[in-house]
């Protein structure tokens, strides 16, 4: 009796194992579902990737290159063809292509006095060559001097100061800009100290008119009473 108590016992205890190896198998098994899954949709991304990359990103930035250089042999020349074929290629495409068909298109429509366009299209250009985004900057500030709006204008020449970060062929000539609108606005102190920046931290500057930095200085003392 002893003996059949002990085997039922042995039993309860091996079933209780067995149940427990069970569950345990059966998480190793979701988990291992979860894995293989997890595994799958990683290999699905990938693949989507690759594509994104092989069958549609490569070929349209392609697509968009072949479409700015043809623009670029057609319109040689002429702003009026350019300003629409390059507005065309901007407007379809969103790439590097297209951010830098909206540069060409804005500069084609600053040479036909469409200022606020030409504002309009080189806003959409970036790139990573600081030279040539702060360039595009001024571009845009030089709209706006035209449009006669002063304040976005001098938004646009700070931006490209700051782009430009020290380059002694651009933050010189940004800073003229600036001089002359604050002129423009009678604001001669702010003038002045365009001119002296440039006196102090770019002697080498060539102001281009025969002039020196120095005349401008004493120009806007003179008009400050100093």
């Amino acid at each position: 009796m002893a003996s059949q108590n002990q085997n039922q016992q042995d039993e309860t205890a091996i079933d209780k194992m067995n149940s427990q190896l069970t569950a345990a198998g059966d998480k190793i098994a979701n988990n291992k579902k979860y894995i293989y899954w997890t595994l799958g949709v990683i290999v699905l991304v990938g693949v989507f990737v690759m594509s994104y990359f092989f069958i549609y990103r490569n070929p349209r930035l392609n697509a968009a290159f072949e479409a700015y250089n043809k623009v670029e042999l057609n319109a040689m020349g002429n702003d009026s063809v350019a300003a629409a074929q390059y507005k065309a290629v901007a407007d379809k495409y969103s790439n590097q292509a297209g951010k830098l068909a909206a540069l060409s298109a804005g500069e084609s429509l600053y040479n036909l006095g469409k200022y606020q366009e030409a504002a309009d299209y080189l806003k959409r250009f970036s790139c990573s060559d600081p030279v040539l985004e702060a360039n595009a900057l001024v571009l845009t500030g030089d709209c706006y001097v035209n449009l006669k709006k002063y304040d976005e204008a001098l938004s646009y020449f700070s931006k490209a100061i700051k782009k430009a970060d020290r380059n002694p062929q651009i933050v010189p000539r940004v800073l003229l800009k600036e001089a002359n609108i604050y002129d423009e606005q009678k604001k001669y102190d702010k003038a002045l100290d365009c001119y002296s920046q440039i006196k102090k931290e770019y002697p080498e500057f060539v102001m281009g008119n025969g002039l020196s930095v120095d005349a401008y200085i004493a120009r806007e003392n003179a008009r400050l009473g100093k």
